[in-house]
Parts: structure tokens; C-alpha cells; sequence
């Protein structure tokens, strides 16, 4: 099994290395380039006109791939669906901002999202005959399809969201997302048994995003986009649910989460105080950039964080079991 997904992961990274060349021609041929924001940070500029949806070529990939290494059923169909069917959301999202420089509008998307999260919540509680929640240290605490199914749905849009408000800077969420996915591939590998279907899917993952980050780190040749950063977040909330700890995931993600709380925080307090702010500016990686970091120092240091929160999650899991044992 360590066999197949060492090789799965290097045949995605090498498929994505290889196809987005061509892939960034066709990107810019059809107009398909980065529209920044007037409020963003100013530095950004220079940015305007990078090809973005480069998300949509990792899902294809790690689709096309799974597909011909695996037979899609059963459990997997949940994730695989996911990371499909909010791709397309974010792929849509992105023409949109592509040719008018806005996107969808916060209300359909968010309703898009939760169509697809229920779905994936009620499947996945449905193939498992979920009945409990793991929690650490403590064991499985029942609980009702009827709270389940909402609770699950609810950690895929935030997850969804989470990430996709982290994709602000070259490196920044293909990176953190490549650790987070690292961490469940790991539980999926120890969980009994041994989840060796989710275990392949998230080396898929890994292998897409490092090919896709070859492009991306700083200054990005290529944009994840809406496309990428929706999908990836909701298809990691999928496996974490389908891995039995969606518990672990606050913490295994917790870049997604505090850059999630950093927006929530500004946009709150902005309300309430009449126009001031919290932050320089929100999410949090723009606080910093603000500040004078540079683009690639705030990266690696959120990817670090990202690194040891993911070690923790997998260090919390294993300590969890053993006690439990």
C-alpha cells in the first residue's frame, strides 16, 4: 500500500508539472487572468493578469487518476463528488471574475456549497451509519443522523470558506493544504482498519498540489483560484468526517481557522465600532503583508505553523488511541 501511494503522489505531481504549461497557454489564450481588488493591498498589482484557475487542473488530474487506479464507490464517492461539484462552483466563480471582475455573489455560492455539503453530510452519515462522533481522550460520544448530518455539512462549508480565504498570497494555501492533507493521509493509514481508499486520494492531492506549487510559489506563474481553493478546503472537511475525526481538524487546519476568525473579527468589529479595525487589513496573511513582511516570509512562516499543527493533530490522535487502548 506505501508502494501505490508513493507512486500515486509522484505520477500526480509529475501529470500536473508536465500539463501546465500548456495548460497556463490555453488560461491565457481564452482571457482566463487574475482581476485584483482596488481595496487589496497595493503591492498586489502587479499581479493583475496572472492566469488563475489552476485548481480546476488538479481536480481533473486527481480524478482522471484515482479513476484509474481505484473503482469510485462506496465511501469514496463523497470526497470524489465534493471536490468535483464545488470545483465546478469555484470554476464558475472564477470565469466570472475572469470576465467582469466579480464573481458570484456571496448568497449563491454559499447556497451552492450548502446543496453539496448536505449532500455529502447525509451521504457520508448514510454509507457509515455514523451514530457517533469521535472525540479525544474520550472515545465516540453518540450522536443523531438528524444533529449529524447539519454538524458535518456545517465543517464542509467552513472548511470550504476557510481556505479559500487563506488563497491571498503566492504558496500560501496549496502549501498548508498540502500539510493538512499529509496529517489525514496519516490517520486514514492508522485508523482500524485502515482507510487505504481515502489514504490514496489525499497522496493524490499532495502529489497535485506540489506540482501545482512548483508554479505557484513566489512570484506564481498561476493562481489556484476559486476553483482550487473551494474544493480542496470542502474535500479535506469530507475526509476528515469519512476518517471518524472531524474533531481534529480545527486543529490540523488551523491556519484555514485563524485566518477564517481573523475576516470574521474585522468585519464584526468594524460593524459594531463605527469603522475601525482590528487588523490593517483582513484576513490575517494581509495584516501581516501590511506590516512589511514579504510574501514569501509570511508563506513559509504559515506554512510552519501549518507543519507543527498538523504534527500536533497526528500526535493528538495517536496519544488519543493509546489511552483509549
Amino acid at each position: 500500500m506505501t508502494l501505490e501511494l508513493i507512486q500515486g503522489l509522484l505520477l500526480a505531481f509529475v501529470i500536473v508539472v508536465i500539463v501546465m504549461p500548456p495548460y497556463l497557454r490555453l488560461l491565457r489564450h481564452f482571457g482566463f487572468a487574475k482581476q485584483i481588488r482596488e481595496e487589496g493591498p497595493q503591492s498586489h498589482m502587479v499581479k493583475w493578469g496572472t492566469p488563475t484557475m489552476g485548481g480546476l487542473l488538479l481536480i481533473v488530474v486527481v480524478i482522471a487518476l484515482f479513476a484509474a487506479l481505484r473503482p469510485i464507490q462506496g465511501g469514496i464517492i463523497a470526497p470524489i463528488a465534493t471536490l468535483g461539484l464545488v470545483g465546478l462552483l469555484g470554476a464558475f466563480d472564477d470565469y466570472l471574475n475572469a470576465r467582469t471582475g466579480e464573481g458570484i455573489g456571496v448568497k449563491q455560492k454559499l447556497l451552492w456549497q450548502s446543496v453539496v455539503a448536505f449532500a455529502a453530510a447525509f451521504q457520508i452519515q448514510s454509507t457509515y451509519n455514523i451514530t457517533a462522533i469521535w472525540v479525544p481522550y474520550v472515545g465516540d460520544v453518540a450522536v443523531d443522523p438528524i444533529f449529524y448530518v447539519p454538524f458535518a455539512a456545517f465543517a464542509i462549508i467552513a472548511a470550504s470558506n476557510g481556505v479559500n480565504l487563506t488563497d491571498g498570497l503566492d504558496g500560501l494555501a496549496g502549501g498548508t493544504l498540502a500539510f493538512a492533507f499529509v496529517s489525514f493521509l496519516i490517520i486514514a493509514l492508522l485508523n482500524q482498519p485502515a482507510q487505504t481508499n481515502i489514504a490514496l486520494l489525499c497522496a493524490l492531492i499532495i502529489g497535485a498540489l506540489l506540482g501545482f506549487l512548483w508554479f505557484n510559489v513566489h512570484p506564481a506563474q498561476v493562481f489556484m483560484g476559486d476553483s482550487g481553493s473551494l474544493s480542496m478546503g470542502a474535500t479535506l472537511a469530507v475526509i476528515a468526517l469519512i476518517s471518524g475525526h472531524i474533531l481534529l481538524l480545527p486543529l490540523i487546519g488551523l491556519i484555514f481557522v485563524i485566518e477564517a476568525l481573523s475576516d470574521i473579527i474585522q468585519i464584526g468589529y468594524f460593524k459594531l465600532s463605527h469603522g475601525k479595525r482590528v487588523f490593517r487589513m483582513a484576513p490575517l496573511h494581509h495584516h501581516f503583508e501590511l506590516g512589511g513582511w514579504d510574501e514569501e516570509k509570511i508563506a513559509l512562516r504559515f506554512w510552519i505553523v501549518g507543519i507543527l499543527a498538523g504534527l500536533l493533530g497526528v500526535t493528538l490522535f495517536l496519544s488519543s488511541i493509546h489511552a483509549l487502548a
